[in-house]
């Protein structure tokens, strides 16, 4: 299997290098890296050009829209779309082969755990246990009786090509959640998978709000959602941290 990680940046000096560098390390190597750049404007490009990746400059400005340039654009059988301040295990090949061995996985994701400032525990179990009860709350009975999962971004979601394809993939209109409408599109092809491996995610947004704030939000978000507010004003409430 050819393995392509699709990275989308935007101004993310702060932590690119540092993850161009980790992939360097991955053995066996991915098939490519290919970055989708949104036009930033610090140092973010020139940290990029350093480690040689295939790079390409998005068509639209937000992560949904630039992953979808990325998972056209990629020559890979399988796409792992992996944030720029979260890191993958070395053997991050192996693990994503091995996973999709299984015909009936569609679409899976990660362990994240929280680090930066400090070791974000509740943060850690909420992303785990997201997985399970934010289905519940869009559609109880695909949920209980399809395999529904919902896998967010800095789970590190991986598919075969094909497959993403087929689902339509990324909705590159969509500024928050598109991960959870694509779990929901792949849910249609088949089972979804929070896998026990682990990834390391950035704490960044919960240093800046707090554990209790953040986490709250989060839940605040999925139920605002489940229920059919509109994705545009849900961005907006999010807001951008970066």
């Amino acid at each position: 299997m050819k393995v392509s990680i699709i990275i989308p940046t935007f101004n993310e000096e702060t932590c690119i290098g540092s993850l161009l560098k980790s992939l360097q390390h991955l053995t066996p190597e991915p098939y490519e890296v290919i970055v989708v750049d949104g036009g930033s404007s610090d140092n973010t490009l020139a940290l990029v050009e350093k480690y040689e990746p295939r790079l390409i400059q998005a068509k639209k400005l937000g992560r949904a829209a630039q992953m979808h340039d990325g998972a056209i654009e990629a020559k890979g059988d399988i796409l792992c779309f992996l944030h720029a301040d979260t890191f993958a295990p070395e053997n991050l090949v192996t693990i994503v082969e091995n996973t999709l061995r299984d015909d009936s996985i569609k679409l899976a994701g990660f362990r994240s755990i929280m680090t930066g400032t400090c070791h974000q525990r509740m943060t850690t179990w909420h992303n785990r246990v997201k997985t399970y009860y934010a289905p519940l709350i869009y559609n109880p009975y695909r949920t209980i009786f399809k395999g529904l999962r919902l896998l967010f971004g800095d789970q590190l979601l991986f598919c075969r090509k094909a497959d993403y394809l087929s689902s339509g993939g990324f909705n590159p209109e969509m500024m928050i959640l598109e991960e959870a409408d694509l779990c929901i599109k792949m849910n249609r092809l088949g089972r979804i998978q929070q896998i026990d491996s682990k990834v390391y995610s950035s704490d960044r947004r919960v240093a800046k709000w707090g554990v209790i704030k953040s986490n709250a939000i989060f839940i605040a978000i999925t139920a605002l959602w489940a229920i059919g507010v509109s994705n545009k004003r849900l961005a907006r409430f999010y807001g951008n941290v970066r």
